[in-house]
């Protein structure tokens, strides 16, 4: 089975978003992918770049920091990703926009001759799935914002490192949500994390 990076970007604890992980993670796991599961604000993934990593061609050099260095080398091992997230302002939280920088670097997730060239992509990952939460109704997230998490996911960050198949679900409005609803929610995001293994 294949082995699946899933990651969870959320503050608070017992939020909807840690129970869409806690789904997913469980699922993959019961159809026996071998699953490493990050919880980035509770381990507490640092996002800030440093300056030695804001090459975009150089290979990254080697990091001291433990924890960025097991991120880049599990990440180079997955065959398939799962991202939990609110849409926070139309892009996802500090701590997981800080990871795709720090962890998808040159040498890791691609590789590239020239600033201006076409990348090489290096991830064998070769589908992802986005979990998205959002208080926004989807008619007003269209025809007002264009729906900048689609864009960041599907054309800007997963194709770029060779993910070619990106599936995107939003689960909305979850601030005024039933428990049916959620419960709804949950058995969907587990079908759609059972459907990746396929």
């Amino acid at each position: 089975m294949p082995r699946t990076g899933v990651y969870l970007a959320h503050p608070r604890p017992g939020s909807f978003n840690h129970a869409l992980f806690d789904a997913v993670v469980g699922e993959l796991r019961d159809r026996g992918s071998d699953v490493v599961a990050h919880d980035l604000c509770a381990e507490g993934f640092a996002p800030g770049l440093t300056a030695d990593e804001t090459g975009t061609v150089l290979p990254a050099t080697d990091t001291t920091d433990a924890q960025l260095a097991l991120h880049r080398a599990e990440v180079a091992t997955l065959d398939a990703m799962v991202f939990v997230h609110p849409n926070w302002w139309g892009m996802p939280p500090a701590v997981l926009t800080g990871w795709v920088q720090r962890v998808m670097v040159p040498g890791v997730a691609y590789k590239l001759g020239a600033s201006e060239g076409v990348p090489e992509r290096l991830l064998k990952a070769g589908r992802a799935l986005v979990l998205n939460t959002s208080d926004t109704p989807a008619d007003r997230e269209v025809s007002e914002f264009g729906d900048p998490l689609d864009r960041i996911w599907s054309a800007c960050v997963l194709p770029y490192v060779g993910v070619a198949d990106v599936r995107r679900v939003v689960f909305r409005t979850v601030t005024d949500s039933t428990d049916e609803a959620r419960a709804s929610w949950l058995r969907e995001a587990r079908e759609h994390a059972a459907a990746l293994l396929m």
